[in-house]
């Protein structure tokens, strides 16, 4: 009898024990760490002329910044004086501007610091199809610009204090006209971008200087305009004074302390980058048959 009783028990304890571990088996794993939430990128600000945003180059280089430095970059795209004068305020990080004496005095005032080669495009003149100042054929720019004054022929002008008003200031100089901006005779000031005074030389049947980048980029709503001077492709250009150079400068922190010195000098480094280069080198190519910058 007590043999049966030890039996049963030892059946029981049995049983009791392989249901445990079968319950334990089945118990829910431990719980694992929370993955590290991704740091939120930081903000830089770049102050930059309307060329290299109307043409799309910036939407199309951009992200690769972006996303390797975990940065989201707040575009200013104003003329390369307005953009310098952010930097000079302290209201951009990084300026990527075309006008290389106002570029060499905003580091020599100790805004910016080491100044470097990006790109360079080239200028044209551009105007009515019908060319009413009898320009085309001219090889050099100034020499049309006296052609164009001597007509009194439509010219619409940035008047913006952009590095492109600063070439064409420079070229007017060369041609010894002095042109004065009404609203009644042939030279008007628009005061814009580049995209809309080429907009308004278009409605108005006028002459304009441009980079070639953005004639490029928008000529298909432009139908009333042709390339003048300058020829049709950048090779085609002999005149050595509508060359148009890009330089990128960082905004020195010694001058405005809420500078993020740190990521202007990351961009800096690489937008002259072998690999970016390539990237601009290749802009513009597949869409328009010949690359709209060419990087230095």
């Amino acid at each position: 009898m007590n043999t049966q009783i030890f039996s049963l028990k030892s059946i029981l304890a049995t049983t009791l024990f392989s249901a445990a571990l079968a319950l334990s088996s089945c118990a829910a794993p431990a719980p694992t760490a929370a993955p590290t939430p991704a740091a939120p990128p930081a903000n830089m600000t770049l102050a930059t002329t309307t060329s290299t945003n109307d043409t799309g180059l910036l939407a199309a280089i951009l992200p690769d910044f972006e996303r390797q430095y975990n940065v989201k970059v707040k575009v200013i795209a104003v003329g390369t004086g307005q953009a310098l004068k952010l930097g000079e305020d302290g209201n951009a990080d990084v300026v990527l501007v075309h006008a290389r004496a106002q570029e060499d005095d905003f580091v020599a005032k100790g805004f910016g610091i080491n100044r470097r080669d990006v790109m360079v495009n080239d200028f044209i003149i551009v105007g009515p199809t019908a060319d009413p100042a009898k320009v085309k054929g001219e090889a050099l720019a100034a020499p049309a610009l006296r052609k164009i004054a001597e007509a009194k022929a439509n010219f619409a002008s940035r008047g913006d204090n952009s590095g492109t008003n600063t070439k064409e200031k420079d070229l007017w100089k060369i041609s010894a006209v002095t042109p004065i901006s009404s609203t009644t005779g042939w030279y008007y000031a628009v005061g814009q971008g580049m995209g809309e005074t080429l907009t308004f030389a278009h409605e108005k049947a006028a002459y304009t200087l441009t980079d070639r980048g953005t004639w490029l980029a928008q000529k298909a709503r432009l139908s009333n305009l042709s390339i003048i001077v300058g020829g049709e492709r950048v090779e085609q250009n002999t005149d050595p004074a509508l060359q148009n150079p890009y330089g990128v400068i960082p905004v020195n922190p010694a001058k405005h302390p809420n500078i993020k010195a740190n990521l202007a000098e990351q961009f800096a480094v690489w937008i002259t980058s072998p690999a970016t280069k390539q990237k601009i080198a290749l802009f513009g190519v597949e869409e328009f048959g010949q690359a709209l910058f060419r990087p230095l």
